[in-house]
């Protein structure tokens, strides 16, 4: 059962992601949104697989990623929660909707990109978990340590306030697709190595 609950995780993860891609392409603001939850949903299933599997002198960077990823889901869940409830289904002040509508990139916005720099440390702290044997190991090591460096920009980008309302919406899009692409090969090679261990 621990075996099937990471390569779950991973495939879910990887299909949540596609999903963001293609709504995001697609102009589907709140598919992106649903979708979003679902890869916080799955990324903590799959953060747990590299704890539980951690060999023993790295167990604590396991455990200390499964606690990223659940600060992370707890944020982005609050943020797109929000959008599919409250933002959608009521007619907001303008102040309101200043700090709660996504696509104002105000308070929630910035919340939302706090929450992925908090995933790129839980990622960071994933690949030290592990010891790699083969060459799909050091890849997929590489992309989860480098993905943490994500964890500087996402932090200090809603400081200096880059993002505004009237910024050109394809800058994000474009930036999130490059996310998208960087994120799939995390998803699929954890998938193998999950598939891979015996329990």
């Amino acid at each position: 059962m621990n075996k099937k609950i990471g390569v779950y995780g991973a495939a879910f993860n990887l299909v949540a992601v596609l999903c963001f891609a293609l709504c995001m392409l697609l102009g589907f603001n709140y598919g992106s949104y649903f979708s979003s939850m679902f890869i916080a949903f799955s990324f903590v299933l799959m953060m747990c697989g590299y704890a539980y599997f951690a060999k023993k002198e790295v167990k604590l960077a396991g455990y200390v990623s499964v606690a990223f990823s659940a600060i992370y889901t707890t944020i982005i869940l609050l943020v797109y929660f929000a959008q599919l409830t409250t933002v959608r289904l009521n007619d907001l002040t303008q102040q309101a909707a200043v700090l709660l509508d996504f696509q104002q990139c105000g308070l929630l916005f910035n919340y939302d990109l706090l929450g992925y720099g908090v995933m790129s440390l839980a990622t960071f702290f994933a690949g030290l978990t592990i010891n790699p044997q083969t060459k799909t190991d050091k890849w997929l090591k590489c992309l989860l340590k480098v993905h943490g460096v994500f964890f500087v920009s996402c932090l200090i980008i809603p400081m200096l306030g880059i993002f505004k309302a009237d910024s050109p919406a394809w800058t994000g899009i474009v930036v999130l697709e490059f996310w998208c692409l960087y994120f799939c090969p995390i998803s699929i090679l954890s998938f193998l190595r999950f598939s891979n261990y015996k329990e």
